[in-house]
Formats: C-alpha cells, sequence, structure tokens
C-alpha cells in the first residue's frame, strides 16, 4: 500500500547530519575536492555503455581520433552535469549520511567556484564533441546535460517517486552519443540499447534507495521506497527487470547480434530476475539485503554491454 508523499515530505526543514569538518591540506586535496565533485564512479559506468555502442556502430573499431573524442567529450559531459547536480543539491547532501562528505556538503569548495567548474566542464564537452566527432553527437552531449541537471535534478527529483525513471533518461545517453559520433546519425539498433539502459535505472537505483530510505526521507527526497512499502518496490523492480531482459533479446534481431551476444542476454537476463524475485521474496523478513541487486545490477549491465562490444569482432560464429 502506497504512502502519501505529502506523509513523507512531513519532516520539515532539512537537518544537517553529522557533516565532517572542511579540511583541506594542500593543492592535491583541493584537486582531489574537485575531482569528488564529478562523481567518477558514475562516469566510469557511463563509458561503459559507451564504448560497446561505438564498436557496435562501427562492427569493429572506430576511427581513434573519433573514438577518443567520444570518450573525452562525454566524460567532460558527465562530469560536468555531475558538478552541477552537487552544486543544486548541496543542502540534500548535507542532511543524507552517504552522502555527508561530498566537497559541497563539508565546505571544501566554494557553491560558486562549484558552478563555475561545471558549466566550464559542459562547454568543453560540446566543444570537443563538435570538434572531434559531429554536431549530433554534440548536440546530444549537450542534450544529456539538460536532462540530467534540468529535468531530473530541478525538476522531478524533489517533486515525483517517478524521477528516477524519468529522470534516469540522461544515464541512457551515452549509447546515443557513442553510435552517433561514429555514424553521424541513429538507428534502432542504439535506441533499443538506449532502452536497455532506461529500463535498468530503476531495478538498479531503487534497491539502493531502499537502503538509505531513510536518508531520503530526512532530506524530503520522494524516493519511491519513501514513499511507498517494499513489497510495492519490490513489485515494480520486477516489472521494470522483465522489460529490460525483453529488451536485451529485441537488440538480437535488431542488430543481427551473433550467438555469443544472444547466449550471454539469455543467461545474464535469466540471473537477473531471480535475483529481482528473490527480493521480492525476502520483503518483510531481516534479511531484505537490497544492496546485493544493487550491487549485481552493476555486474549485469557491465556483462552485457561487454557481449555487446565484442559482437562485432564474433560474425562469423552466425
Amino acid at each position: 500500500m502506497a504512502i502519501d508523499p505529502s506523509e513523507a515530505m512531513a519532516a520539515g526543514p532539512l537537518t544537517p547530519a553529522r557533516t565532517r569538518p572542511a579540511v583541506v591540506r594542500g593543492r592535491g586535496d583541493t584537486i582531489a575536492a574537485y575531482v569528488a565533485l564529478t562523481k567518477p564512479r558514475i562516469i566510469e559506468l557511463l563509458l561503459v555503455t559507451t564504448v560497446p555502442a561505438m564498436l557496435l556502430a562501427a562492427q569493429g573499431l572506430p576511427d581513434l581520433r573519433i573514438a577518443l573524442g567520444t570518450l573525452l567529450g562525454g566524460t567532460l559531459a558527465a562530469a560536468g552535469a555531475n558538478t552541477m547536480n552537487s552544486y543544486l543539491d548541496r543542502d540534500i547532501d548535507k542532511v543524507m549520511h552517504r552522502t555527508g562528505a561530498r566537497p559541497l556538503a563539508t565546505g571544501v569548495i566554494p557553491p560558486r567556484n562549484a558552478m563555475v567548474f561545471g558549466w566550464a566542464l559542459s562547454f568543453a564537452a560540446i566543444a570537443v564533441l563538435l570538434l572531434l566527432t559531429n554536431p549530433v553527437a554534440a548536440a546530444l552531449g549537450a542534450l544529456a546535460i539538460a536532462l540530467y541537471v534540468v529535468i531530473y535534478t530541478l525538476l522531478l527529483k524533489r517533486r515525483t517517486p517517478q524521477n528516477i525513471v524519468w529522470g534516469g533518461a540522461a544515464g541512457c545517453m551515452p549509447v546515443l552519443i557513442g553510435w552517433s559520433a561514429v555514424t553521424g546519425s541513429l538507428a534502432w539498433p542504439p535506441v533499443v540499447l538506449f532502452l536497455i539502459v532506461f529500463f535498468w535505472t530503476p531495478p538498479h537505483y531503487w534497491p539502493l534507495s531502499l537502503r538509505y530510505k531513510a536518508d531520503y526521507a530526512a532530506a524530503n527526497v520522494p524516493m519511491l521506497p519513501v514513499v511507498s512499502n517494499p513489497g510495492v518496490v519490490a513489485r515494480r523492480i520486477v516489472r521494470y527487470s522483465w522489460v529490460m531482459v525483453a529488451m536485451s533479446l529485441v537488440l538480437i534481431p535488431v542488430a543481427s547480434m551473433s550467438i555469443v551476444y544472444s547466449s550471454v542476454a539469455v543467461v545474464l537476463g535469466a540471473l537477473f530476475l531471480w535475483e529481482a524475485y528473490a527480493l521480492e521474496r525476502r520483503v518483510g523478513t531481516s534479511r531484505l539485503n537490497p544492496m546485493r541487486l544493487f550491487h549485481g545490477s552493476i555486474t549485469y549491465l557491465s556483462l552485457l554491454f561487454l557481449a555487446v562490444g565484442i559482437d562485432p569482432f564474433l560474425h562469423f560464429l552466425g
């Protein structure tokens, strides 16, 4: 049974958690703080989907200049968007124990500096994509930044439990950027790749939200686990997981994938669904352990896209 969002949001004003004091020992610490603003681990996951999309588009190795330009531009775009997200969410980060050590939450970096840094990274990203790839990839890079900063962070995150569903579209953009950088256009294969990541995002993020439900509630962020009970969340995770697996199989005829990708998609899909149903079965017990599915989802996406990247070199297998 869903809980009224207004009840979850009635906790009152944001109250800072135990925020670590701002201590900067030297230039190295300052540089490390700026790097932390960009959320490097998120960037790594985005690149995991970009490279295979380029390999699939090129049906082999893409032009080196285009590949390097796409990776550099994509990294800068993600870094810029993440930095501006950190700037806009600095009040939330101060409240949540999980994010209380971030540079803006601790005061290591002044907010104005962070915003300027985010804008600089974003403009640099668009310039790199435009100069080293093509206008289509550059436009998609700009759209990805806007989706994450404006649509997700500003408009959806604090207003609706569907925030991660529609706002998560920003995290799907790297496959479109990678494909268009190589081909100069879009086609059905990158659209299917987009949909795989789109339907993967809720089963990936909702388990994390289950684990840190109290954090999000304290910060007045209406994540689905905050406004609904674990049973509702688990059932939705299962539904999205089924659609995600279906999309991974749709790619087989759409992109003429070989038996290697097809086998990997079937096996990984079955394992993911097993874990999703296992989470649903653990609801109401002391063994919910949602982080098991969270970490498993990262492994799933990494291995699936590894298979996507390898597949163009294996067409002789049929």
